[in-house]
């Protein structure tokens, strides 16, 4: 039995491997190159200079590889790649790059897109990462690995989220989210470290130095980046030096709010 149904469309040009199924009424254009055991439910589109990798599943109405939401683009080369094994889930919106923006968004492996999630131009997400319903990555937002982000939460244009960071549902992000914390809020604010990832990914003893180096940057009211200097020169962590060079780099801000080490005075 053929795994391409009788009324989906695909362009002359367009290169599927071995048993990549596509459902009804599905289009794929002339430029799409889709791996192995890949499979195109039905009423999705997908079209552009658009390569998939293998064992991806694609769900019903998901409009990939379609021209960046961008005033500036004027049918430039650009590309959307797609990884191995990711799950992109009904209604989801994904935009190749623009010539701006290095002209290529790019997705991981294993990743999962719930419905509805948007992808902007020029987005690099890493592997292992999950986007729960509605979230919406602004053009040049870029994800780590292992980040999760909740539903309904956008992410403000060139921001970006660190390894096994967690944004909370119902965010928004404006400013950079270092690796192994979590975020929630309106604006969103840092909350502490997301220690249920770490939990499941990480020794004890790295966790342990993570704590103390959230705590000297984040709560004790010294300059940050001082700190971040400093513990980036003594650590002997990878995971805590990982920690202070996004910092060192950031290039939209970290969001926390500082806390007042001066003493009230009594009366």
């Amino acid at each position: 039995m053929s795994l391409i149904h009788s009324s989906a469309v695909i362009e002359k040009g367009a290169i599927l491997g071995t048993n990549v199924s596509v459902g009804p009424f599905a289009y794929i254009g002339s430029k799409v190159k889709i791996g192995e055991n890949t499979t195109i439910a039905s009423h999705a589109v997908i079209e552009g200079k658009t390569t998939i990798g293998k064992n991806n599943r694609i769900f019903s109405h998901s409009a990939v590889g379609t021209i960046p939401q961008d005033l500036k683009f004027d049918g430039e080369d650009v590309e959307l790649i797609i990884g191995d094994n990711n799950t992109i889930r009904e209604f989801t919106l994904l935009n190749p790059g623009t010539k701006g923006g290095g002209s290529i968004t790019k997705i991981g492996n294993v990743n999962l897109l719930m419905g509805y999630v948007h992808l902007g131009h020029d987005v690099i997400i890493g592997d292992n990462c999950i986007l729960a319903n509605g979230a919406t990555l602004g053009g040049h937002v870029e994800l780590g690995n292992h980040v999760v982000i909740g539903g309904l939460t956008p992410v403000h244009q060139f921001v970006h989220i660190g390894d096994y960071a967690m944004i909370g549902g119902a965010s928004a992000v404006t400013q950079d989210i270092p690796p192994f914390c979590l975020a929630e809020g309106n604006r969103a604010n840092l909350r502490g470290l997301n220690l249920t990832g770490l939990r499941i990914n990480m020794e004890r003893e790295e966790i342990n130095a993570l704590k103390i180096a959230y705590r000297e940057l984040f709560e004790e009211g010294q300059p940050l980046q001082e700190v971040t200097q400093t513990l980036f020169e003594t650590t002997s962590s990878d995971k805590v030096r990982l920690l202070c060079e996004f910092i060192k780099t950031s290039k939209r801000g970290i969001p926390f709010t500082r806390k007042d080490t001066r003493k009230e005075n009594v009366n």
